[in-house]
C-alpha cells in the first residue's frame, strides 16, 4: 500500500512540476528553464545527501557502478524535462500526462518482458497487454470532443 501512495505522490508532483516548468518557459527559454530545474534539483539532492546519506555511502560509490551507462539518468532527466514541457505546451497538462503515463507503462512492461537493463524477466501476460490496450483506448476517448 505504501508503494502505491508514494507512486501517487510521484505522479502528482510530476504533473505539478510539468505545469510549473511549462509556465516558466513562457517567460524564458526551454533549455534555460531545464537548466534551472536540473540545477535546483541538484542542489536539493546534494543537501539531502549530505544530511541523510553522506555518513553511510561515499560519493566514490558512483565510480564503482559496474554498468556505467546506468549513470545516464541525469542526462535522460534533462530530456524528460524538455519533452514534458513541449508536450504540455502542445497538448495541455491532462492529455500530455495521460500519453506520458501510458507510454511509461508500455515501455516499463517491455523492459520487464525482455529483462532489459538487469531487470528480472517476467512472463508475457495477456491481461497486462489488454490493460495497456484499454489505457490507449482511454487516451482516444479522453481526446474526443464532448459527445
Amino acid at each position: 500500500m505504501w508503494g502505491f501512495l508514494i507512486a501517487m505522490l510521484s505522479g502528482a508532483l510530476m504533473s505539478v512540476q510539468g505545469v510549473f516548468n511549462t509556465e516558466v518557459t513562457k517567460e524564458s527559454g526551454t533549455w534555460l528553464t531545464n537548466c534551472f530545474v536540473q540545477l535546483t534539483g541538484f542542489l536539493v539532492c546534494a543537501a539531502l545527501y549530505m544530511f541523510a546519506e553522506a555518513d553511510k555511502v561515499s560519493f566514490g560509490a558512483l565510480f564503482k557502478v559496474d554498468k556505467k551507462y546506468m549513470l545516464l539518468g541525469g542526462v535522460i532527466g534533462a530530456f524528460i524535462t524538455f519533452t514534458v514541457i513541449k508536450s504540455m505546451a502542445a497538448l495541455g497538462p491532462a492529455k500530455a500526462v495521460l500519453a506520458i503515463v501510458i507510454t511509461q507503462v508500455l515501455v516499463a512492461y517491455l523492459i520487464e518482458l525482455f529483462g532489459l537493463f538487469g531487470v528480472e524477466k517476467v512472463q508475457f501476460s495477456w491481461t497486462k497487454l489488454i490493460g495497456i490496450i484499454v489505457a490507449v483506448i482511454g487516451l482516444f476517448v479522453f481526446n474526443q470532443k464532448n459527445i
